[in-house]
């Protein structure tokens, strides 16, 4: 049959667009993105009717199918190829429009909050808010009030946000569109967090019973982002953990590019509380490259250097450090990320003992003490700015304003009820009171960090006298055991309700691998075997041919951590936390191990040859640690002095 003949089609090809086709994708991505805030569906339903109008030459249907496609917040659209073409989109629109028409202003708007969110400015979107608001058009005022408050969202500019958010919630009733409202509350709710208002939570319920009448995706994803924020304030971190997966699935659900980066927020926040930000380094190095990474947003960098040098990869460190550093750390933008990302910064530069850094963190922090260090849209939560002008201080030297920015921090903190931060402050705190000679006022904070850890302990199970009884006779008879918690540069010991915080040592080093196997003996040989692997002295050292870690060594460590990881699930599920802190112990350390346990181009590291070195050696480290400790606390000093055995083989046996 010949193309003559060839039957006519009675219905349009793939690409050739049906009758009434573009109205329908027009209002079905309207409903999709304004109702039901779908922005995966809006931005589908508004590219193909861009791309319709396109080829029909209607230019006001290009214009809100660009406008839709742009979505609800400011740099939806993150890669590359996807804010060229709505760029593309909305330059094209608006060159077919009068340019006295609304719609053209609304295309103006929109495209100066992407050019000025990306460049870290306002003047053009608040210069176009000023033209808005002299027009009779609600939607160009609430979509410049929007897209304005989210340019602004550093910590500079509180005050003119707040006047934005609450204009934005009067504008809505002009509107009629129940997202403008949405968007309102939502702004004044992240406004409250980030400035650390008492009552933030309380703006949160309204939002919450007006989502409970009729969902709303995007915005109930933000939400759900601040009920992770909340349990970790509450010290809730394994609800907080399967909370931040729930909302993980609901940013999916919404279409948000924020889905999968605030995840990774939230655990960095999470695993900084639970002490265990070393296991993030894999993923934080993904983070970073990251397409869907917002243009402005450092946090991820700043998280991967504390990671890494936790982790024992000092180079990893210091070259994330350059790269956020760059000409001056005064050029990063100051975005909704900025806050936390100083906090990252200040505790990379005090465990490098980078002075220089922790200075310009300072001078940089120093106007935002006041304020908490809230990520993006409150989404994570790191406590009191103080305790990262503490931090800086401490690096710098500066001991006595720093026990100064600390104690604010305690009590701003106690203020936020966010109680992994006051414990966190305390601790600096302590350290701070001892570096300045204040022994006393340490042990007080000491006491308070006993008796909150005490308070925030389970109760135990309710037994029967006759096994009461049974079990008080085994407590008199069995000692408690100590364990170590890593803290910064720094190891909290805990043994009962007694805590004392030491500097690392070699010998603290040596005593954290004994005390995180209890009753078990373990080579001196080996202990510093492990520490030169850690610290890359092997080149100072007799070499033998055994190299640190072979590799049956290795996978041993790797099978022991698998374990490990099941325990700790199943200690925590039990709140079980003496037990479980002791195998986190164990578990940070095979981790610096394995990190440290192979050297240029992947040949394993060597290890000292000489029993009776290592014995020597050993003993002396351990000896002036354990000096270190009585010092600062006696009792604690006292029961390891009697439990911990060194010699050519060591052990530690607490009762």
């Amino acid at each position: 049959m010949n193309n003559v003949d060839a039957p006519v089609r009675d219905t349009p090809g793939p690409d050739v667009p049906r009758p009434g086709e573009l109205q329908t994708l027009l209002d079905q991505g309207t409903l999709a993105v304004v109702d039901d805030g779908d922005l995966r569906t809006g931005r589908n339903r508004f590219e193909r009717a861009y791309r319709i109008a396109e080829s029909v030459g209607d230019e006001r249907a290009m214009a809100v199918a660009a406008l839709g496609f742009g979505g609800l917040w400011v740099h939806e659209h993150r890669t590359v190829a996807g804010s060229v073409l709505l760029e593309s989109q909305l330059r094209r629109a608006l060159e077919l429009l009068d340019p006295q028409s609304s719609l053209a202003l609304r295309l103006r708007i929109r495209l100066a909050g992407e050019g000025d969110y990306r460049s870290s400015d306002n003047t053009a979107v608040l210069a176009l808010l000023k033209q808005a608001r002299s027009r009779q058009n609600p939607m160009a005022r609430a979509e410049a009030l929007s897209l304005a408050h989210h340019c602004l969202i550093g910590p500079e500019h509180g005050a003119l946000r707040r006047e934005l958010a609450a204009e934005l919630v009067a504008e809505s009733f002009r509107t009629s569109r129940r997202s403008d409202l949405l968007m309102g509350l939502l702004w004044q709710t992240v406004d409250m967090f980030l400035d650390g208002d008492p009552h933030a939570e309380r703006c949160l319920a309204e939002l919450r019973d007006l989502l409970a009448e009729q969902d709303h995706l995007a915005v109930g994803f933000v939400v759900s982002a601040m009920e992770v924020m909340l349990a970790v304030r509450a010290g809730r971190l394994d609800e907080a953990e399967t909370l931040a997966r729930a909302c993980t699935e609901r940013g999916v659900a919404a279409g948000d590019v924020n889905a999968t980066v605030w995840h990774a927020a939230q655990l960095v926040t999470i695993r900084w509380y639970q002490g265990r930000v070393v296991e993030l380094v894999p993923l934080l190095s993904e983070v970073v490259n990251s397409p869907t990474l917002s243009a402005v947003d450092n946090h991820a960098l700043a998280a991967l250097a504390v990671a890494a040098v936790t982790a024992g990869d000092r180079r990893k460190a210091v070259s994330a450090l350059a790269t956020l550093r760059g000409r001056d750390l005064g050029d990063l933008p100051m975005s909704s990320s900025w806050m936390v990302t100083m906090h990252g910064v200040a505790e990379a530069a005090y465990l490098l003992d980078d002075t220089a850094t922790a200075a310009r963190v300072y001078e940089l922090l120093s106007p935002y003490g006041h304020l908490p260090m809230v990520g993006s849209l409150a989404v994570a939560c790191f406590g009191s700015a103080h305790h990262a002008l503490g931090v800086a201080a401490l690096t710098m030297g500066d001991v006595d304003r720093a026990v100064t920015h600390l104690r604010d921090a305690v009590r701003q903190n106690l203020a936020l009820a966010h109680w992994p931060a006051v414990t966190a402050s305390r601790d600096r705190l302590a350290e701070a009171l001892v570096r300045a000679g204040r022994q006393a006022e340490a042990d007080a904070v000491r006491q308070e960090l006993a008796v909150a850890a005490e308070e925030a302990a389970p109760a135990p199970p309710e037994t029967d006298e006759h096994d009461s009884a049974g079990l008080q006779g085994e407590d008199e008879q069995r000692q408690p055991a100590a364990f170590c918690t890593r803290l910064g540069r720094n190891w909290r010991i805990d043994f009962g309700a007694r805590s004392v915080l030491v500097e690392h040592s070699v010998g603290m080093l040596h005593l954290v691998v004994l005390m995180a196997n209890p009753r078990q003996e373990i080579r001196a040989v080996d202990l510093v075997a492990g520490l030169t692997a850690l610290n890359g002295a092997a080149e100072h050292t007799a070499l033998s041919g055994q190299p640190v870690l072979d590799r049956v060594a290795t996978q041993e460590y790797r099978n022991r951590l698998a374990r490990l990881r099941t325990e700790l699930d199943e200690l925590k599920a039990a709140d079980d936390h003496e037990r479980a802190a002791v195998a986190q112990v164990e578990h940070d350390w095979l981790m610096s191990q394995l990190a440290g346990a192979t050297g240029l181009g992947g040949r394993a590291r060597r290890f000292p040859e000489g029993e009776e070195r290592s014995r020597v050696a050993v003993s002396k480290a351990v000896r002036r640690a354990l000096d270190r400790i009585a010092a600062a606390d006696p009792v604690i000093g006292e029961h390891l002095r009697h439990a911990v055995h060194t010699g050519v083989r060591c052990s530690y046996w607490p009762a």
